[in-house]
C-alpha cells in the first residue's frame, strides 16, 4: 500500500507510476478544488457538527491534500463498501456508485482532482448515514428528542482518513453500522426478503369462507406454498396438498403469534390480510426499522425503560438485559402516544385522576350532558378555576367554563393504583388500569395516549430496589386511603419508541401493524436524493 507524505515520493494512478511532479501537480489541483468549496459556503448535510463540505475540505488538509482514490485497490474496495448498504436498507446511487465505478474521465490532475473530491463526498456520506441514519427524525416527528448518535468531527474524520491511509474500507462501513445485535438481525431479514423477491415473492389468498384446520380447500395448497417462501414451513411441506393438516395449523399458529394476530389457527379476514402484503412492502417495513435503529440502538444500554409503542410491550432493562417485561395498552391512532426520551423520577401509589382538557372536552362532558349521574357514579368532583370545589348540579354543562374534574383514588380509578411518572410536555406516563381485560386482545391501542401497564406493581417494586418497598410494604401503603408519592433513589431513562419489525435471537421476522401509519413517510424520506 502506498504511503502517502509530505513531498509524494511516489504515488499510483490505475497502477502506473506517477512522477513526483505530476504528483504534486494532482496535490495543487485538489488543494485548489478544496479551497473552491471553503469560498463557496458550507453545504450538504451536517457531519458531526460540521459541513460535508468542510468534512471533506478537513479530510483532505489531514492528507496534505493527497489524492485518496488513486489506488485501484482501494478504490474497488469502496465500491464493494457502497454496494453493501444496500443490505442497510440504503440506495447506492445515493453515494455516486456509477461515477465512482467508472474513476476519472481523464488523466488531467483537474479531472483526477474532481473525482477524487467527489468520490470523498460518497466516501463520507455513506459512513455519516450508516452512523446515525440517512434521514433526520426531527423532519417526521415535531416531539422527536432522541439524542443523534456522534462523535467529535476530529475522531470521525480521524477513523475515516486512517481507514484510506490502511485500505481497511470494509472495516470502516462496519464500524459505521449499530453494533446491537437487533441491526444485524435486520439486516438478515432483508437480504432473506430481498431473495425471496428476486425468486418472484408470493401469490395471494383468495378472498372466501375462513380456512380452518381440517378443511380440504384448493387454497390450501397456496397457503403452503406462502409459508414456505418465508420459511415458516419447511420445503418439504410444500407437496401441494389441499388439506389444511395439524402441521399446517402448528405453522399458521406460529406465523400469527410473531404478526400480533390472534392465534385460532384461521385464515380469516385478518390473517390473510398479514399473509397477502406484497414482499415490496414487506422489504420497505424491515428497511424503515433499519433506519430507526440507526437512530435509537445507540441508546438501549446500561439500566432504562423501553415501551414498545407498536408492540404492546414493555421492558426494564438492567445492564443491557431485560429483567422484566409485560404488555400494555397505548394510544388510539387518533389519540397516539407520543415516541420520545424522558426519566422516570417518582410515582404515585392510590392516585387521583385529574380529567385532561382533550379527554375533558370529548369523552367526559358529552357523557355528563347526556347522563347527570355519571360524576356521582364515577366519584369525579368538579373545581373552579382557584381549586374550590363546585356543586356538579349547579354547573351549566352546556358551558360549564374553566372546570377542573379529578376522580377520587380508589377502586375504578382510571389510572388504577399506581402511576409511574417521568417530565414530558404530553402529560404521559405509565399506569395501572381498571381495564386489565383488555391485555387479552392482540392489537392493545385502547388508551388515550397514556401508557396502561400489566401487572404494574411489579414493575414499581423493581423501579423502588428498596426492602423497605417489597410487596408487604408495598401492599400496606396501597391499604391506606391517601395518595402517597415516592420519589425514586435515581432517575431512571425511558424510552417510548415504535419499531414494526420484531426479528428475535430465532431471526424470524414478525411484523407489527402500523398502528400510527408511520412507515410510509419515512419510506418516502429514505428515497429522497441526498442535496449536495
Amino acid at each position: 500500500m502506498t504511503i502517502f507524505r509530505r513531498g509524494f515520493a511516489a504515488l499510483l494512478l490505475a497502477g502506473a507510476c506517477i512522477l513526483p511532479a505530476q504528483a504534486q501537480g494532482l496535490s495543487e489541483a485538489i488543494r485548489e478544488r478544496v479551497e473552491q468549496l471553503r469560498d463557496a459556503g458550507p453545504a450538504g448535510p451536517k457531519l458531526e457538527g460540521v459541513s460535508l463540505t468542510e468534512g471533506i475540505a478537513r479530510f483532505y488538509e489531514r492528507r496534505d491534500f493527497a489524492p485518496a482514490w488513486n489506488d485501484r485497490a482501494r478504490q474497488e474496495a469502496l465500491v464493494a463498501a457502497l454496494r453493501g448498504v444496500t443490505d442497510d436498507g440504503l440506495d447506492p446511487r445515493d453515494y455516486a456508485l456509477e461515477s465512482v465505478e467508472k474513476g476519472p474521465a481523464s488523466a488531467d490532475p483537474s479531472s483526477i482532482a474532481a473525482y477524487d473530491l467527489a468520490t470523498t463526498r460518497s466516501y463520507l456520506l455513506a459512513l455519516a448515514h450508516l452512523f446515525r441514519g440517512k434521514v433526520n427524525p426531527a423532519s417526521l416527528d415535531a416531539q422527536w428528542n432522541f439524542a443523534t448518535r456522534s462523535m467529535t468531527p476530529d475522531e470521525a474524520l480521524g477513523y475515516m482518513v486512517e481507514a484510506v491511509r490502511s485500505g481497511n474500507i470494509a472495516a470502516v462501513f462496519d464500524g459505521a453500522r449499530p453494533t446491537h445485535t437487533a441491526y444485524a438481525r435486520l439486516r438478515a431479514a432483508l437480504k432473506r426478503l430481498r431473495a425471496v423477491e428476486a425468486a418472484g415473492g408470493w401469490a395471494p389468498i383468495p378472498a372466501g369462507a375462513s380456512l380452518k384446520p381440517g378443511m380440504d380447500d384448493p387454497r390450501v395448497a397456496l397457503l403452503r406454498k406462502r409459508l414456505a417462501a418465508t420459511g415458516d414451513i419447511a420445503a418439504a411441506d410444500d407437496n401441494g396438498a389441499t388439506l389444511y393438516d395439524a402441521t399446517l395449523e402448528a405453522a399458521v399458529k406460529r406465523f400469527q403469534q410473531e404478526q400480533y394476530l390472534d392465534t385460532d389457527g384461521a385464515i380469516g379476514p385478518g390473517t390473510r390480510t398479514a399473509l397477502n402484503v406484497p414482499v415490496a412492502r414487506r422489504i420497505d417495513q424491515v428497511r424503515a426499522n433499519l433506519e430507526r435503529g440507526r437512530w435509537l440502538l445507540h441508546e438501549l444500554h446500561d439500566d432504562f425503560v423501553l415501551v414498545d409503542i407498536a408492540g404492546f410491550h414493555i421492558n426494564l432493562f438492567r445492564n443491557g438485559e431485560s429483567v422484566w417485561s409485560s404488555r400494555v395498552q397505548v394510544g388510539k391512532p387518533f389519540r397516539s402516544t407520543p415516541i420520545f426520551k424522558s426519566e422516570i423520577t417518582y410515582l404515585t401509589l392510590n392516585p387521583t385522576w385529574t380529567v385532561p382538557p382533550t379527554i375533558l372536552r370529548e369523552d367526559v362532558l358529552p357523557k355528563v350532558r347526556r347522563d347527570p349521574g355519571y360524576l356521582a357514579r364515577n366519584r369525579i368532583r368538579v373545581f373552579d378555576a382557584a381549586g374550590q370545589e363546585l356543586d356538579a348540579k349547579q354547573v351549566n354543562w352546556a358551558k360549564p367554563g374553566a372546570v377542573t374534574l379529578r376522580q377520587d383514588a380508589g377502586e375504578g380509578n382510571s389510572l388504577g393504583r399506581a402511576v409511574i411518572r417521568f417530565p414530558n410536555p404530553y402529560a404521559v406516563y405509565l399506569h395501572d388500569t381498571p381495564h386489565r381485560e383488555l391485555f387479552g386482545a392482540s392489537q392493545r391501542a385502547f388508551s388515550s395516549g397514556c401508557i396502561r401497564v400489566e401487572n404494574v406493581l411489579e414493575l414499581v417494586r423493581l423501579l423502588l430496589n428498596d426492602p423497605a418497598w417489597d410487596q408487604a410494604g408495598l401492599d400496606k401503603a396501597l391499604s391506606e386511603p391517601t395518595t402517597r408519592s415516592v420519589k425514586l433513589a435515581k432517575p431512571l431513562p425511558i424510552l417510548l419508541a415504535y419499531w414494526t419489525i420484531d426479528v428475535p435471537e430465532s431471526g424470524r421476522i414478525g411484523f407489527k401493524a402500523d398502528i400510527y401509519d408511520r412507515d410510509p413517510a419515512l419510506v418516502r424520506a429514505l428515497a429522497e436524493r441526498p442535496k449536495l
